[in-house]
């Protein structure tokens, strides 16, 4: 039995972080951690997404995967968050879930765990960065351990080269992300294990 129980909180609109999502809890898998692969709740009203057919039908796909839960982040010992980048920060949806989980983090639920962060955005340098460091602040006040991909691995370079997190360009998870997710989850899940 795993000791790494990793959930893997996102919000996609178009799909991005999705798919990053997805190639994530792949790799934890292979790495041996048990995942739950959660989707934060549409805070977007029904109507504002019904009327974009790329957003509805990406909520369309995902409409199967379990909406996160404050349960869920009490439950797992390691934490993988994936949102866009919306003006240098992540997306409403995320902060929204993190901003319901003040419960949690005052009774200490979320302390000690490990966590790491991707996010994407329109380009390399629509405000990427500050995003994840933007995450890493909130983490900063639960007292989880941080576990950035840091420069541990050659495919980080590959992609873009950025030790916070991975990152893509929106619509766009091209071979080399692909590589430097893997090595972040696999990093994440072995630092948990340690951890736990």
């Amino acid at each position: 039995m795993s000791t790494v129980k990793l959930a893997i909180v996102f919000y996609s609109t178009y799909g991005t972080n999705h798919r990053m999502a997805e190639i994530a809890a792949e790799a934890a898998r292979a790495a041996g951690a048990e995942v739950r692969m959660l989707r934060v709740a549409e805070t977007a009203p029904a109507e504002v997404v019904a009327s974009q057919d790329a957003w509805k039908a990406q909520a369309d796909k995902m409409a199967d995967i379990p909406v996160a839960t404050p349960a869920d982040m009490e439950w797992a010992n390691a934490y993988l968050f994936s949102a866009p980048t919306r003006f240098g920060s992540m997306a409403s949806q995320l902060r929204a879930f993190i901003d319901g989980l003040g419960g949690q983090w005052f009774s200490g639920a979320l302390a000690n765990k490990a966590v790491s962060a991707m996010t994407s955005a329109g380009n390399l340098h629509g405000g990427m960065e500050s995003t994840l460091l933007g995450l890493y602040t909130t983490m900063m006040h639960w007292g989880a351990v941080i576990v950035a991909p840091g420069y541990t691995d050659p495919v980080v370079f590959a992609a873009g080269g950025n030790p916070y997190g991975s990152v893509a360009v929106a619509g766009k998870v091209t071979d080399e992300a692909d590589a430097a997710i893997r090595h972040q989850a696999k990093r994440l899940v072995e630092m948990a294990a340690k951890l736990a």
